[in-house]
């Protein structure tokens, strides 16, 4: 998948910690991804048009005010597991059967929310989740709304369905495959980090970015399903092992925009000891913030 600059800038910023960012670093980092400096350079004008991003000074730029509902959604990948609580068989339903379906841009917004929430839909028009979120059906539904869902649609606690729907309700999510998953995205990403001393440091910016927004993707759209319909410890070994590779890439990417650039294309990726807590570096939310997908 071809990345593109918008996502990219946005994630040096998001994840630069309130440090500006220079136009010749956004360049650098594009150039990773073979992206062209002109392509880089409008996409800052439009991300600035936009109040995405604001110049702060000649050739430097910082979050701009368009940006504040977009960091928060990129910050709660971080906190999956605390979002959670047991479940006690009761389920949250979502009712979309009577609202419109001819404006498309609505159409996109309810299913964005409804897919980042985990609901599925049952029967028609009626979409369910275990209800085992943090803060219950009041907290879900004003997450749902949040993220465009209409206010007309009925968000409701669902209990006592008859066998066949609740047996049906149950398979709505593939268990077995999120579980392995879990683990098979754990593994890779334990892997990268093993080998990632010997790697060039533009290489391992390049890598870690990749790995890491596949990776953060995964958990942003996971439905955070209880037992026993997923492994709850091996989700949590995969979130664990996500926190442990972003905090890497950091320091990766901190280093690459400090020293990288092509004339030092045989750096190794570990970063050279420093008593000072290294700037962040992109906080790969997420495919899903930044390249309009859910957080």
């Amino acid at each position: 998948m071809k990345t593109e600059p918008r996502p990219l800038i946005l994630n040096l910023l998001l994840g630069a910690a309130g440090r500006r960012l220079a136009a010749r670093e956004a360049v650098a980092a594009c150039a990773l991804f073979g992206i062209r400096e002109n392509s880089v350079r409008v996409t800052l004008a439009r991300l600035s048009a936009a109040g995405l991003v604001e110049a702060v000074d000649r050739g430097e730029y910082r979050l701009g005010p368009g940006a504040a509902s977009l960091a928060d959604d990129v910050s709660t990948w971080r906190d999956a597991e605390r979002r959670v609580r047991d479940w006690n068989g009761d389920w949250i339903a979502a009712h979309v059967g009577d609202l419109g379906r001819s404006d498309r841009a609505a159409l996109r917004a309810r299913a964005r929310a409804l897919e980042l929430l985990g609901l599925r839909e049952l029967d028609r028009g009626l979409y369910l989740r275990p209800d085992n979120l943090s803060g219950g059906v009041a907290a879900v539904r004003a997450r749902l709304l949040s993220l465009g869902l209409e206010p007309e649609a009925a968000v409701f606690v669902a209990r006592g369905l008859d066998a066949a729907r609740e047996r049906r309700a149950v398979a709505l999510w593939d268990g077995r495959a999120l579980t392995r998953a879990y683990r098979d995205t754990r593994g890779r990403l334990d892997d990268w980090l093993a080998r990632a001393d010997s790697l060039a440091l533009d290489v391992a910016a390049r890598e870690s970015f990749l790995l890491g927004n596949d990776a953060i993707r995964q958990l942003v759209f996971d439905p955070l399903l209880p037992a026993p319909l997923v492994d709850v410890d091996a989700r949590g070994a995969f979130a664990d092992a996500v926190v442990r590779f972003d905090a890497a890439g950091h320091a990766i990417w901190h280093r690459f925009l400090r020293e990288g650039s092509p004339a030092r294309a045989s750096a190794r990726a570990r970063p050279a000891p420093d008593r000072q807590r290294p700037a962040r570096g992109p906080a790969r939310s997420s495919s899903a913030a930044t390249q309009e997908t859910p957080t």
